[in-house]
């Protein structure tokens, strides 16, 4: 590595420990300051923030080797999580979730069960999922940021004593840049995760456009046509996947068939399937719920979470874009020829075209765009978690009465234990597919069902949430567990089916026993309280089966609106995926060099931006506060 790159990172890293350390003394004056910003925060810095927040190394990584292998339609495979959750959050969960003006997720959960044995039990078990879920997530980082720091950086730094090797090069490197960005954050608190965040998006939005144009100058249009097919671009797909590569790529073929994937249509209906209920659920409680509770107003929560869909894609799949692109010409061929090609070496194709493809001072930007990407999500997630912690649990149950200087003090004690143990997890990791995989179907599916009943059914009740939760998060790790002892199991048992069978195809058998665990859990305990059921409806005001709540308000307050938005919210839903799917394909397209499917997808864009104003923001700006 050239020292203009080297110099290049070193001012990115400095710079940023300093602004994060510079801002932390907003964030000493008590835990609302510490975790939420004290709600004083501009809503797009919060809306830069949260896109920053989502893009990850270890997510861009696992994107760039589904465009390489895929093609166009590898958007659709991060429906999986599902991303257009995020749409579903700016139509309508944004406002809901702000007006219960509250600190946390879990704290959210109290006003929805009351401050009783059942909601307690509700509270906890949410709390227990949030830490669970970062705890997944910091794993998932220091995997993927292993992997790429170690094929990017120059020197091998394993820890050695004797002939024992106590940590790769892998993991020294990972350990490096989580102690660098825990600190700050940990010293900063919310502001500190803002203000580094829209300075990592910058960053991160000068690396893209770099890239992407680089590859103009670099590769030709003939270049890139000799490799891709017909197919690679098609976004239409039959129910099964045909080839993709032409003969000459047969290994690219064959991965294709043995990933899980082949039968495409009946994996777009499960994604779509556990998409919808996924989405209606919320966000998970964590650095996206702690975005839209950090907002001023409900009308600020609404326009952050636009401004997070408008500003996320297109920066970052020209980055994305220009990475294969370059791929495809230089790598490809050589890929192909490999023995055993597999999901590791699709893992690699971004450190490795920047190590060897990028010239002297882009790849110093684009090096410094990539550890924000992993620095600002990873920031995001070490300040939500600890809130919960400290919030949710210490000090409702064991300390309720202490000083600002106490609490903020337990928080840098819950970040660094996070942080510790998510790294710990982290070396048992078998690679960043299955956590991928295990994190947006396994630990999520037992996250859906509880969290998709609280918002529309009246009868749904504390116990019942608990139990929900609680069956979903035992299933799942049970699930985790075989699938990281396969190796274990003897070909034919049932212990060897269930840890060989795709993590995404698992996902209705863990909804269904949150679901049967959310349904006895309630029919055999009494109701949620009526006053606290009318205080949440009157106001929230979700749409759903809330009738016997509805009709006691409006016999109370005649003036009470009920929420019959559902039709129309779910429209513009369908709208906004197909408005977020155009900012996906916009650069692939553009970079790709096929002009006439640019057009389509800028024609798509400029459309539904236009239908959203009148049918979404017109709305938004209607709203009280």
């Amino acid at each position: 590595m050239d020292v203009i790159d080297i110099s290049i990172i070193v001012i990115y890293v400095l710079l940023t420990l300093f602004i994060g350390i510079w801002v932390s003394k907003k964030a000493s004056k008590d835990l609302d300051s510490y975790f939420l910003g004290g709600k004083n925060i501009k809503w797009y810095f919060l809306g830069l923030s949260n896109g920053s927040g989502q893009y990850d190394v270890s997510g861009t990584a696992w994107m760039v080797g589904m465009l390489f292998l895929y093609g166009t339609k590898s958007f659709m495979h991060m429906w999986t999580w599902p991303i257009f959750n995020q749409v579903f959050v700016m139509m309508f969960l944004a406002v809901w979730i702000r007006r219960s003006n509250i600190m946390t997720g879990s704290e959210w959960i109290l006003t929805r069960f009351g401050d009783d044995r059942a909601g307690r039990a509700s509270h906890i078990i949410i709390a227990i999922f949030a830490v669970a879920s970062a705890l997944a997530f910091i794993s998932y980082f220091f995997e993927g940021a292993g992997k790429f720091l170690a094929v990017i950086l120059p020197w091998d730094i394993p820890l050695e004593i004797g002939e024992s090797v106590i940590f790769t090069s892998e993991q020294s490197y990972a350990l490096i840049i989580i102690f660098l960005t825990t600190v700050y954050t940990v010293k900063g608190g919310m502001f500190s995760v803002v203000a580094t965040e829209v300075l990592q998006y910058i960053i991160m939005v000068i690396g893209g456009v770099l890239i992407a144009g680089y590859t103009f100058f670099a590769i030709s249009d003939v270049e890139i046509n000799m490799v891709i097919s017909e197919e690679w671009r098609n976004i239409f797909f039959n129910t099964e996947l045909g080839p993709h590569w032409s003969s000459k790529y047969q290994a690219f073929n064959d991965l294709i068939d043995s990933q899980g994937y082949k039968m495409f249509g009946a994996f777009i209906g499960m994604s779509l399937f556990k998409g919808f209920f996924a989405s209606i659920a919320g966000p998970v409680p964590s650095y996206d719920f702690q975005r839209i509770l950090s907002t001023r107003t409900v009308k600020e929560a609404a326009y952050m979470s636009g401004f997070t869909n408008l500003v996320l894609y297109i920066p970052r799949y020209l980055l994305i874009t220009g990475i294969v692109v370059i791929a495809l010409v230089v790598l490809a061929p050589e890929m192909a020829s490999t023995t055993g090609f597999s999901n590791d070496h699709l893992e690699v194709i971004l450190p490795k075209i920047i190590n060897n493809h990028i010239p002297i001072g882009i790849k110093g930007l684009l090096l410094a765009g990539l550890l924000a990407a992993f620095m600002s999500t990873f920031s995001a997630f070490v300040n939500s978690a600890p809130a919960y912690i400290v919030n949710d649990i210490y000090k409702k149950y064991f300390k309720p009465k202490a000083t600002n200087k106490h609490y903020i003090n337990a928080s840098y004690i819950a970040s660094f234990s996070v942080v510790a143990l998510g790294v710990i997890m982290g070396f048992f990791a078998e690679s960043i597919n299955s956590l991928t995989l295990w994190i947006s179907t396994s630990l999520y599916g037992g996250y859906v069902a509880a969290n998709f009943l609280k918002w529309i059914w009246w009868r749904f009740n504390g116990w019942g949430y608990f139990w929900g939760m609680l069956a979903g998060l035992v299933v799942a790790t049970l699930q985790f567990f075989l699938d990281q002892n396969k190796g274990h199991f003897s070909e034919g048992t049932w212990y060897y089916d269930m840890s060989h069978m795709p993590a995404f195809y698992l996902f209705p058998l863990i909804f269904g026993f949150s679901l049967l665990g959310s349904f006895l859990g309630t029919y055999l305990t009494k109701p949620t309280n009526k006053e606290v059921l009318k205080s949440f409806y009157k106001n929230v005001n979700p749409w759903g089966w809330w009738k016997p709540v509805s009709d006691e308000i409006k016999n109370e307050d005649a003036s009470f609106k009920k929420n019959t938005d559902f039709w129309w919210d779910m429209m513009n839903c369908g709208i906004g995926i197909i408005w977020q799917s155009s900012m996906i394909l916009l650069p692939i397209y553009l970079v790709i060099r096929d002009y006439p499917k640019t057009i389509v997808s800028l024609t798509v864009f400029i459309i539904t931006s236009i239908i959203l104003k009148y049918t979404w923001l017109d709305k938004v700006r209607k709203l009280q506060n």
